[in-house]
């Protein structure tokens, strides 16, 4: 049986040094569990979403080892067959090990977002990175205008960064 108690310890067990990765996907995973809530998703697709917001960045550490970079590309690379290796060690199903594999492999590509778990992925994700980058007010905007397509992601955008809208 899935347990994200189970998912999240392996997670911190996978980042363990590194509690800025481990306190980032957290985050990540409680702002997509929220704006997934508040776009009513159908459970399968919520189960999904939270899923691939707890290991969207699996791939980071692997990516530094064999590049020497964590850049958004390398983590797309390296990151689902990590994530593969994971889920199915924790008795993930198939199905969504496949498609969470697919996020972790896409998370920053934000052209052809095909879905409503992709699309609250990559807003959560930028809720946490605007504010850990320390980007400008324009950077925020930009991010908001290009990016941000739910009622929910938008609404949180708002209440964190009034100044960019």
């Amino acid at each position: 049986m899935e347990s994200f108690e189970a998912l999240i310890m392996g997670m911190v067990e996978h980042d363990a040094g590194h509690p800025k990765m481990i306190q980032h996907f957290l985050k990540v995973y409680e702002f997509a569990r929220l704006i997934g809530k508040a776009e009513h998703l159908e459970e399968g697709l919520q189960f999904t979403l939270e899923t691939a917001a707890v290991v969207h960045d699996i791939g980071i550490l692997a990516a530094k080892k064999k590049y020497g970079s964590g850049a958004g590309k390398y983590q797309e690379k390296e990151g689902p067959a990590e994530a593969e290796k994971l889920l199915s060690g924790l008795g993930w199903p198939p199905a969504v090990i496949e498609r969470v594999s697919y996020l972790v492999g896409h998370h920053h590509t934000y052209t052809d977002i095909d879905g409503a778990d992709y699309q609250i992925l990559v807003e959560a994700d930028f809720l946490v990175n605007l504010l850990e980058n320390e980007s400008s007010p324009d950077a925020k905007k930009n991010a908001y205008e290009r990016i941000f397509k739910t009622e929910s992601g938008k609404n949180f955008f708002q209440l964190l960064y009034p100044e960019a809208v």
